[in-house]
């Protein structure tokens, strides 16, 4: 059996699924929008069986993209959780059929309160749909299921609808990247846009060494301070730094001696940043672009601050 056909005729029936509906796109979508948007409370997705996975999902991409947003199962909503949904907020609610029996029996008491209902299934004269003030068709004409019944290209089709609004209402508010990441600040992208510089740069014992010591104390203090440099001061600001590649480079000179003084042999001028509140996403590429392990942090009359190792940055998980 050909197991790679299967799957790519699985992907082409559902690609021509979604293709077919972006074609038929109306402007249930914008009013959709414009009732999420106007409205003081939440948005409470809802569904049965499949429809109810998917809605789980769709409510999860619209928490973390600025929509306040949870998933509530309908019969757990017959049973008390009703209580969840209040004035002001607004329901998703999801069935393909339209006539899910547990989710036309919440319908009613939704109405009763007054909550604007936007309905995801396939049939405008469904039940559900009757009930709507949206109704998103998300009718497909193959599933991708071999025998036509199981949910599959209607799922697929039915989280891209969901997508689809999630990134409407995002654009809606101008939804930025910043914003993002504060729903996930543990996330890489909120790495990325709340740790700075200041937060992991070291400040204290560091290896400072004045620009006549001797290469011979220099090393000793290179050692002791663990940075793999040796940081060089004149009159309290910062001329230069003596790393291991300078070291290695000057023990392979015939005139190798250990009274030499440590300017000598050093990286003068080094790359600095007098930023404490870079980014350290920002930080870690001009340590990349400029091939070092020690990025300097200085006050603005060239004074140090402290000092950002690349091994802090990726103990920290920045990329």
């Amino acid at each position: 059996m050909d197991f790679k056909q299967i799957a790519k005729e699985v992907l082409l029936i559902e690609s021509a699924e979604l293709q077919r509906a972006a074609q038929n796109i109306d402007n249930s979508i914008s009013k959709a929008v414009e009732i999420i948007s106007k409205s003081k409370g939440k948005l409470i997705v809802t569904g049965v069986g499949k429809s109810g996975l998917v809605g789980a999902k769709i409510a999860a991409t619209l928490a973390s993209t600025g929509t306040s947003s949870f998933f509530l199962h309908p019969t757990e909503a017959m049973h008390g959780d009703l209580g969840m949904i209040s004035s002001g907020d607004v329901v998703l609610a999801i069935s393909y059929s339209g006539e899910s029996a547990e989710l036309i029996q919440i319908l009613p008491h939704l109405k009763r309160f007054d909550i604007p209902l936007i309905a995801m299934a396939n049939n405008e004269s469904s039940t559900l749909a009757s009930y709507s003030d949206v109704f998103l068709d998300i009718s497909i004409d193959k599933e991708a299921c071999p025998l036509d019944t199981a949910p599959t290209s209607s799922t697929t089709l039915t989280m891209a609808i969901g997508d689809a609004l999630a990134v409407c209402l995002m654009k809606n508010v101008n939804f930025t990247k910043s914003d993002f990441a504060s729903f996930h600040p543990g996330g890489s992208l909120g790495k990325k846009l709340f740790i700075k510089v200041d937060d992991l740069m070291q400040k204290e014992d560091l290896p400072i060494v004045q620009k006549d010591t001797s290469l011979k104390d220099a090393v000793i203090v290179m050692s002791a301070g663990r940075l793999g440099n040796a940081i060089i001061l004149e009159n309290e600001k910062v001329i230069g730094l003596l790393s291991d590649g300078d070291l290695r480079r000057y023990m392979m000179n015939d005139s190798f001696c250990l009274d030499t003084k440590v300017q000598d042999i050093a990286t003068l001028n080094p790359k600095y940043v007098d930023d404490k509140n870079l980014l350290a996403s920002d930080a870690l590429k001009i340590i990349e672009d400029n091939k070092i392990q020690l990025l300097l942090i200085l006050n603005k009359d060239k004074t140090l601050y402290g000092v950002l190792h690349i091994h802090k940055l990726v103990e920290a998980g920045i990329k």
